[in-house]
């Protein structure tokens, strides 16, 4: 018995002096981060796909911070704002970046990036309606989007009206719900100022009631934990970008000239559209050469209204309104026919274009060539000069339309080569164009979305039948 007790005591000794046998570490290998996943929703302003590609405030915004990150851009639009949240709760993306309003909500469940613009909450209602002054005084319930910033304005509203009452939509976008404003399917709704003056355009009935909220930040969101990185990088990008007039110059590119309304006009523009435009779409497709056919059709429409036979009592003729030494100069013989008036209009605004200095972003020049095509290129040189003079940008749109009126003012045009023009004009000309393409688009992508919308209709169709007949052969 004492042999096995010193055999069993000696055997724990040596174990003891050999230690604890330790496990080797495992090396979790981390793959580097090369893609940035933002979460979106569709939205004029914030994200949609149109024949020149992916446009919208956010996603250049996004595409820009992607490229400052070293990353490639993977934006994914979602149903709804609700299904943001999830994808961003389960880790699916990165950040939402979707037009979306600084909210105290919004504040508790996610850290919010640095302002990109400001809007404000509008009621929204249809023509022919009686002015709603006192948003207590409605006939009927309000419809909203769900989990949208304007629930949190109506809680607050609530406490001094308790007999406000609202339904939500959890299947509609705020676009949709301004659609069935148009169709009287609803009576009111609350918009951005920004998503409400887009679509007016396109559907010139819906009416602004009373601001609800004013200046109301448009930010991104982050994920609450774990996103110190991310933020740090969000705001360096900011500052850079605030810096280099990013910020106003997407401001600009998308707001500032739908802010000028004219219902008369969209009405007229619109019926135009079914009326007369067909008649010379093909043409206007085919002599458009590297423009978008759609920029040269709303120019046509700002100079004559689709009217081959217009004139002006300054000699300028026909659909494109070209002058007698400008036709000669493009070979056109005849102005008053269409089909050479496209041509000749498409080739001067692409001569313009080829004039202009490369220092003009291409997503600009066509609004400089516009105003050459309005006022001369010499005036626009002009322009450009006294921009440079006064410390702005010359090769930018928005520093440009500052400095357009003031070759109407002596003080100015005295110290220019070409002397006085019309520079306000020029800008409101195109101011005008602008819309009338955002217009051509957006029915372009309704037309385009009907389509495959059929196609899909009949294809399912066509499966339903070929099961049928599949079935029919089978014996009993």
């Amino acid at each position: 018995m004492r042999t096995f007790l010193l055999i069993l005591y000696c055997v724990s000794l040596l174990t003891a002096c050999q230690g604890e046998r330790v496990e080797p570490a495992k090396v979790v290998e981390t793959q580097p981060k090369t893609q940035l996943n933002v979460g979106t929703l569709y939205g004029a302003q914030i994200y949609v796909t149109t024949g020149q590609g992916l446009a919208g405030f956010d996603y250049e915004m996004a595409e820009r911070f992607a490229r400052h990150q070293g990353l490639e851009l993977k934006m994914q639009p979602y149903p709804t704002i609700g299904d943001l949240y999830q994808a961003m709760q389960t880790g699916e993306i990165d950040l939402i970046a979707a037009g979306l309003a600084d909210t105290q909500s919004r504040r508790e469940q996610f850290r919010l990036g640095p302002p990109l613009y400001y809007v404000n909450q509008v009621l929204v209602y249809k023509q022919g309606v009686k002015y709603p002054a006192d948003i207590s005084q409605l006939d009927d319930n309000i419809t909203v989007v769900s989990d949208s910033s304007f629930i949190e304005t109506l809680a607050e509203l609530q406490k001094l009206y308790p007999e406000l009452v609202w339904d939500q939509q959890g299947d509609k976008d705020s676009e949709e719900l301004l659609a069935m404003i148009a169709r009287d399917e609803i009576s009111y709704t609350i918009a951005d100022s920004t998503t409400f003056e887009i679509n007016r355009r396109y559907m010139p009935e819906l009416r602004a009631g009373p601001v609800l909220r004013e200046d109301q930040a448009v930010v991104w969101l982050l994920p609450p934990n774990g996103s110190d990185r991310l933020m740090s990088d969000l705001l360096s990008f900011w500052h850079k970008e605030k810096r280099a007039g990013t910020l106003a110059h997407l401001n600009e590119k998308y707001f500032a000239h739908v802010k000028r309304f004219d219902y008369v006009d969209t009405r007229a523009f619109l019926r135009a559209i079914d009326s007369r435009l067909p008649k010379y779409r093909d043409n206007f497709v085919e002599y458009a050469g590297d423009l978008d056919w759609r920029k040269l059709a709303a120019t046509a429409y700002q100079e004559s209204h689709w009217n081959p036979n217009a004139r002006s009592p300054t000699g300028v003729r026909g659909l494109m309104m070209l002058t007698l030494p400008t036709a000669k100069q493009m070979g056109i013989s005849n102005r008053l026919d269409p089909e050479q008036s496209i041509r000749g209009g498409a080739k001067y605004l692409s001569d313009i274009l080829n004039r202009l200095p490369e220092s003009i972003p291409e997503n600009q020049r066509m609004w400089f060539a516009l105003a050459s095509y309005n006022i001369g290129y010499g005036h626009v040189e002009d322009a450009r000069k006294l921009a440079q003079s006064m410390g702005l940008n010359p090769s930018a749109w928005r520093d440009l339309k500052k400095v357009l009126p003031l070759l109407q003012k002596r003080k100015y045009y005295k110290q220019t080569r070409y002397g006085y023009a019309r520079g306000s004009e020029a800008v409101h000309y195109v101011d005008n164009i602008r819309r009338y393409y955002d217009t051509l688009v957006w029915i372009d992508n309704q037309h385009q979305q009907l389509q495959d919308e059929m196609m899909e209709a009949q294809q399912q169709t066509a499966e339903k039948q070929s099961q049928s007949a599949v079935s029919a052969s089978q014996p009993d």
